[in-house]
């Protein structure tokens, strides 16, 4: 755990409110609110002042004089301001709540619609928990920011100075006293700013890792209990939550620090001027309802300061915060559509063709996964791909969708390169079933139009029975519309890899790419499923990987993979003449079966 402490302090950028204005963009469309809103703090500031003088008058005339009629009068002004300073305060609280409300919903909409467009490398390198800290937990405290400390802090920025304002006008003398406090205070804000800071943005990342292993390890949940990892788990977890909280009690500690400060210096400031004030009064050189006045603006200015002490602690926590999400923004996705797309040929036939790829993971600059890797596939041919675990069957897809682009080399769909292509236009094109099945939360409908949402009933039930998915969701307590749990927790492994072939059905793809889609199924589904596949592959482009030799003999083109190259394509009964690794491989796997 220190390891990890000294991480998040290593690279500390220098940051400022500078970091708040990319943030600050989302209000805009608000303009006309804000600047409502600003004239509500305003009016508010100005009127709690007004008060003051109020207070002078009573004191120098009604009661002095006892006039109580005039001092009569004086209460009633002082009733009419405090009905204005709720209104207004009304007004205010409003506007800047629901600026704020609108304000951080758009960015987490933009930050939600930037993620989905993020090619997988960058999931690679960062967790769904970080991603989830940024845009909830993150937000939140830019919320807080937007409708709570900003509006706070201008109210008390304003008080502050006319504060000011009015104790030099009451007075000169006696503010002098109190303008010897403000470098001092000055001085103190900016040494334990940093602090505090420094400390909130280790805060926000501590969160959002132990945000990252909860997500990681309540994913797996089976995996721990089977393996009684809780309490490995839970010591895991305890060190995560003593860490954030490590961080979270220096910050609170810094604060502490300043607000205790700040006060003592202010008020003793005040003492001094009360003590002086009153040798004044005594003199004759200022009255007593100005010496009120003064201590009454006094009080104002001191508790406009300690409670901007505390919203700027804020502001500070709202930095990191803005930080790591404009961070998120910032992030460049390493596919994207062309400037200019260009149209695929009507009809659409599905062909593709491999020309010499060159492919590097990111994360993997060492080996290639791909290797002057060549091939044709005709409109309405079968293709399998067939070798070892890792020889790259599965990047052939990842490319095909374009979730990275080829590091050398070009990749053709009806004869255009795909980073010619938008990815809207290419995918929509495709059909894919991957090895290990997704099944979202809903029911059996909501999944299955996931291909398609604009199918209907009747498509998807048409979809389902190919599939053969209708033999099992018949017999659910509400069919179609039973929910399914999170992640398809009451659905069987063949079950949900049935729902993944109807969605793919469903969404009648000129290519379809079926990453071992019968691998899950028992030998007796399998077979029903593959003659269902086979009627769906019928004029359709169809690249399929198997491990499972027995659902490809009859491909148009088996195309061998070996470390990333191509070391033989045919068809079966050729290859296995050939004597060379699909003949080895299918010798195995058939006189194991």
């Amino acid at each position: 755990m220190e390891n990890e402490k000294r991480k998040f302090f290593s690279g500390e950028r220098n940051k400022s409110a500078k970091s708040l204005w990319p943030i600050m963009k989302f209000l805009s469309p608000y303009k006309k609110d804000v600047f409502l809103s600003f004239l509500a703090i305003t009016f508010s500031a100005i009127v709690v002042l007004l008060l003051g003088i109020v207070f002078k008058d009573i004191v120098d005339t009604s009661i002095t004089t006892k006039n109580m009629a005039l001092f009569h009068k004086s209460l009633a002004m002082i009733l009419g301001i405090v009905v204005l300073l709720a209104v207004s305060s009304y007004i205010r609280y409003y506007l800047v709540s629901w600026i704020g409300e609108r304000v951080v919903s758009d960015i987490r909409k933009v930050l939600f619609q930037h993620v989905l467009g993020l090619s997988p490398a960058y999931f690679e390198t960062t967790s769904t928990g970080e991603v989830l800290s940024r845009i909830t937990t993150d937000t939140t405290l830019l919320q807080t920011l937007l409708s709570t400390s900003i509006p706070i802090a201008l109210r008390n920025i304003m008080i502050v100075l006319f504060s000011a304002g009015m104790l030099f006008l009451t007075s000169p003398k006696l503010t002098s006293l109190i303008a010897i406090i403000v470098p001092i205070i000055l001085v103190f804000i900016f040494i334990f700013g940093r602090r505090v800071r420094k400390f909130s943005r280790a805060t926000q990342d501590s969160i959002a890792k132990m945000n990252s292993y909860v997500e990681e390890t309540l994913s797996a949940v089976r995996t721990v209990q089977a393996f009684n990892h809780e309490s490995i788990d839970e010591s895991q977890f305890q060190g995560y939550q003593k860490m954030s909280l490590e961080f979270g009690l220096k910050r609170i500690q810094a604060r502490a620090m300043l607000s205790t400060i700040v006060i003592f210096l202010i008020f003793a400031a005040i003492t001094v001027v009360l003590w002086i004030g009153g040798d004044q009064v005594a003199k004759g050189e200022i009255s007593a309802g100005e010496l009120s006045s003064f201590v009454y603006y006094s009080v104002f200015l001191a508790g406009g300061v300690n409670s901007f002490i505390e919203v700027f602690s804020d502001i500070q926590r709202a930095i990191g915060a803005s930080d790591r999400v404009r961070d998120l923004l910032a992030t460049k996705t390493i596919t994207k559509d062309p400037r200019v797309p260009q149209p695929l040929p009507e009809p659409i036939m599905g062909g593709v063709i491999f020309d010499q790829v060159h492919f590097r993971y990111p994360t993997l600059t060492e080996n290639s996964a791909l290797i002057d890797f060549s091939f044709v596939v005709q409109p309405g041919q079968k293709i399998a791909l067939v070798g070892p675990s890792g020889c790259g069957k599965t990047t052939v897809f990842q490319l095909l969708l374009r979730f990275y682009d080829p590091t050398h080399g070009s990749i053709r769909f009806d004869g255009v390169d795909l980073k010619d292509l938008s990815l809207h236009d290419l995918r929509r094109c495709i059909g894919f079933v991957p090895q290990e099945p997704v099944i979202f939360t809903g029911n059996t409908y909501d999944n299955i139009r996931y291909g398609r949402p604009s199918a209907s009933d009747e498509e998807i039930h048409a979809a389902a029975d190919i599939a053969l998915v209708t033999e099992f969701v018949d017999k659910l307590p509400n069919g179609f519309n039973t929910p399914l749990g999170e992640k398809g927790i009451a659905l069987s492994g063949g079950q949900k890899q049935r729902i993944a072939i109807a969605r793919a059905i469903l969404r009648n793809p000129a290519l379809l790419l079926l990453d071992e889609a019968t691998s899950a199924l028992d030998v007796q589904s399998e077979r029903l499923v593959q003659k269902a596949l086979n009627r769906v592959m019928v004029g359709r482009t169809t690249i399929m990987i198997a491990h499972r030799l027995s659902t490809i003999l009859k491909a148009d083109m088996i195309v061998v993979i070996d470390q990333g190259k191509i070391v033989a394509v045919g068809k079966h009964d050729d290859l296995m003449k050939e004597q060379g690794l699909y003949s080895k491989l299918a010798t195995l796997q058939f006189s194991n079966d």
